[in-house]
């Protein structure tokens, strides 16, 4: 159950995420004020991704495959592209791509005029956008 809602959780994360660099673009080019919509898309993106983390390290650790540590060893799992994509790259990337998120977002808040926020947001956001489409694990996902 975990896994299901960790994926289609993964969904609403995406939507939301695209939505607030597209404004945040949108607000870069248009050079418009920065507006209490902004800011909620913005925030709902911090929530609803700190959510999705929170999701994805309970089924980490609740996961069998977490048990391969113990089974295999580093070197094995390092060695296997798919273990290696679920136990290292896939979290520890995501974790980053949160992390980022919410630098962005603490960043933006502290800049008074609207072009320095859009920027903010444009800049992490979408490197986090990036890291978490580069490690979606694409043949299986939303199983």
């Amino acid at each position: 159950m975990i896994k299901t809602v960790h994926s289609y959780w993964a969904y609403l994360v995406l939507v939301v995420l695209l939505l607030a660099v597209i404004k945040a673009f949108s607000g870069v080019i248009s050079k418009k004020e920065y507006d209490p919509k902004t800011f909620r898309v913005a925030l709902f993106t911090l929530i609803v991704s700190h959510i999705q983390l929170l999701i994805g390290l309970v089924l980490y650790f609740t996961s069998s495959r977490f048990s391969l540590w113990s089974e295999l060893g580093v070197g094995e799992v390092m060695k296997t592209a798919v273990h290696r994509l679920y136990l290292v790259e896939h979290p520890t990337i995501n974790i980053l791509a949160v992390a980022l998120i919410t630098i962005g977002y603490s960043k933006h808040k502290k800049k008074r005029l609207s072009a320095p926020k859009y920027k903010t947001l444009a800049i992490f956001y979408t490197i986090a956008l990036l890291l978490i489409l580069s490690r979606i694990p694409w043949d299986v996902w939303p199983n």
